[in-house]
């Protein structure tokens, strides 16, 4: 007698939605209306799994039908009719939506044509002190409608840029949304960005208006930019007009309009219908290498993929509010406007994270009732190794989605949330999502029909065939493997600025697999359709052939009260040797000494294996980080393999040139004693 072959044992989930939540889930409305529409295969009752993996198979194996689809139910107001879903398929090189026309602020703005929701705040916006200030349905749909008249009087046209130089402020917003509406191609930089820095994104697109502040406050100070602001003035040859908000009370410079008399005339809002793929928007790499990538995005595809994630993915309906701590210039703020799209009510926060305390991100949630709440996953590790209970200590019972990005949310970070909320009662669904600046959205991430496991991001979104694959462009599953798209999206790149022949754009994702988008991660997808994330695959280390992420040891070290951050590089030697030293940023009152070296080196083997076990670990005064706050690993590799600073590195990029000056050293510091 022979018995049937045991499956492996599944882990238990940390969480699971209940039968309500699947039910009120609009990707569960969204499913059962395509099925009966559109072809897509029939929920399966019962099995929240097996239906999403249906779903998700269905939207890629046909995307001209799940695109419809997500338009209809959606219903985007198309003023000319689309010829075809996607004429070409080609990457680079799709073209979706051919003939149609249509505008992404007349999207953004529709709740404001309810009566019932004029009065309604579209926008909650809190800075330091606190209190929530809001900007109604009805108001913001005025600023946006006198603020584009001014600028089409000011002779903006479609496809003619406009830059802001701003914080989190409902000004941006405002702006932003006035800019889209004449056509315009918005672009944006957060204050505490360098004139280098800003100079570096804007003089590539030759902006025609300058939106500015004086200064904005963070930490408890307040920051004068006024000779920033000067000095861009200066350095932009291109622009017709200056926009001076008032931030901290200061009059216009000379020359400059003042934002209050731009956004006070009575006027009803007019919508330049577009072609689908005219540009909505610019947004940058991080640029550490060399100039940012200027990443064009169209109006059409940010259009149709923000709906389907705010909608579909993050659950986000009208009885919503929506905060993600941002800035002006990472793509979150972008991803966190698009919450208006479905008539969410989005919380704008202008202040540090962590001022006056660590509970600071927390507080905003209590005050403003926010229901999906977006944050980093350094902010949760941070809450985490301070030991603070803000579900216990706050009133965050509007909270329903705790959702995490910017670098893998390691398993303590889940388990903690978790137990956090789950001492007051709550039933808290931990959303970690994953994508990227260069499509503005997510890969992967949330789905809220679906379990959530320790460790591991949900599912790979919908529309968006992810795959991990080997070396020979082959899936693999359960194993270590590139992340790739293979086939398109909307909101990819349509292009990128002075790119004239596509080269920059075509080396920058398909490079590797010809016609295959490859982003630069190492994930495993498993068996059970989740995603785990392992950090950056140009700096994954690779010891005696086995690639291993950074990512899964930064969450093993960091456990460590000892350790605030740390930065694992791996180098392969001219001998044919590899060379994987840690550098670890200790906390206030620690040492390196033998035994916390010791300590460590035990947590990597036992955690994770010998070989993840540095060759050196070395204590650094701090770990640098990218504009946008994620660690820079690549630009330290190439300064310990000898390549001076200022070819390693651009210097507009990083948080603090001072930190990688000491990386500098200890490269200068290696070569000496080999050659001794």
């Amino acid at each position: 007698m022979t018995t049937a072959p045991q499956s492996a044992p599944q882990p238990e989930p940390l969480w699971q939605p209940g039968p309500d939540r699947i039910a009120g889930a609009q990707v569960t409305r969204f499913h059962t209306w395509a099925a009966a529409h559109h072809g897509a295969p029939a929920p399966t009752p019962g099995d929240p799994a097996a239906t999403y993996a249906a779903l998700h198979r269905w939207s890629v194996d046909d995307l001209p039908a799940f695109w419809q689809a997500t338009a209809e139910w959606f219903d985007v107001r198309f003023a000319t009719p689309y010829e075809t879903v996607l004429a070409d398929r080609a990457m680079p090189g799709a073209r979706w939506f051919p003939g149609a026309t249509l505008n992404y602020a007349e999207h953004a703005l529709r709740a404001a044509e309810d009566p019932a929701r004029a009065g309604d705040p579209a926008l909650l916006y809190v800075d330091e002190a606190q209190e929530p200030t809001p900007v109604t349905w009805a108001e913001l749909r005025a600023q946006v409608a006198s603020l584009a008249a001014e600028l089409r009087r000011l002779g903006v046209r479609p496809g003619d840029r406009v830059s802001a130089y701003v914080p989190n402020i409902p000004q941006a917003v405002v702006a932003l949304l006035a800019t889209a509406a004449v056509g315009g191609v918005w672009t944006s930089c957060a204050p505490d960005f360098g004139a280098r820095s800003v100079l570096d994104r804007f003089q590539q697109i030759e902006p025609v208006v300058l939106f500015t502040v004086d200064g904005y406050r963070y930490g408890g100070k307040e920051h004068d930019r006024r000779d920033t602001v000067a000095e861009l003035r200066a350095e932009l040859p291109t622009l017709r007009a200056v926009v001076h908000i008032p931030l901290l009370g200061t009059p216009a410079p000379e020359g400059a309009l003042n934002w209050s008399d731009l956004t006070s005339n009575d006027t009803e809002p007019v919508f330049e219908q577009l072609p689908f793929d005219h540009p909505l928007w610019v947004l940058y790499s991080s640029g550490t290498t060399g100039l940012p990538k200027a990443i064009v995005q169209s109006q059409g595809g940010i259009l149709l993929e923000h709906l389907k994630q705010t909608g579909l993915h993050c659950d986000l309906g009208p009885d919503d509010r929506f905060f993600w701590y941002t800035s002006t210039g990472w793509m979150m703020w972008n991803f966190l406007v698009a919450g208006l799209l479905v008539g969410a009510t989005i919380v704008l926060y202008d202040g540090s994270p962590g001022h006056p305390d660590i509970s600071a991100q927390w507080r905003v949630a209590e005050a403003t009732r926010a229901t999906v709440f977006g944050t980093s996953a350094a902010y949760v590790m941070a809450c985490r190794k301070a030991g603070i209970h803000p579900a216990r200590d706050l009133d965050l019972s509007a909270v329903t989605c705790v959702a995490t990005t910017g670098s893998p949310l390691p398993p303590d970070g889940f388990r903690w949330l978790h137990d956090s909320f789950a001492e007051s009662g709550a039933d808290l669904w931990t959303a970690s999502v994953s994508g990227g600046t260069d499509v503005c959205s997510c890969f992967a991430g949330a789905v809220p029909t679906l379990p959530v496991h320790i460790g591991e991001l949900q599912a790979a979104c919908l529309g968006t065939d992810l795959q991990a694959w080997d070396p020979q462009g082959k899936p693999v599953i359960d194993e270590v493997g590139e992340l790739v798209v293979t086939h398109p999206m909307p909101s990819m790149p349509t292009r990128f600025w002075n790119d004239p022949d596509g080269t920059r754009y075509h080396d920058s994702y398909f490079d590797m697999y010809p016609g295959v988008w490859r982003h630069g991660d190492w994930i495993t997808v498993t068996s059970r359709g989740s995603v785990v994330i392992h950090g950056r695959s140009d700096s994954t280390l690779n010891r005696q052939g086995v690639r291993m992420g950074s990512a899964d040891i930064y969450e093993a070290v960091e456990r460590l009260p000892e350790i605030r951050e740390s930065l694992v590089i791996g180098l392969e030697l001219p001998d044919g040797g590899y060379w994987m030293p840690l550098f670890v940023h200790l906390a206030p009152g620690a040492t390196l000494d033998d035994a916390l070296r010791d300590r460590i080196k035990r947590t990597i083997r036992e955690q994770l294996s010998p070989r993840h076990v540095p060759d050196d670990i070395i204590e650094a005064p701090g770990v640098p980080h990218t504009l946008t706050g994620k660690r820079i690993e690549v630009p330290v590799k190439r300064l310990l393999q000898g390549t001076p600073l200022d070819k390693a590195v651009n210097p507009g990029s990083v948080d603090n040139l001072e930190l990688l000056r000491f990386y500098e050293r200890v490269a200068r510091d290696r070569t000496a004693d080999s050659a001794q």
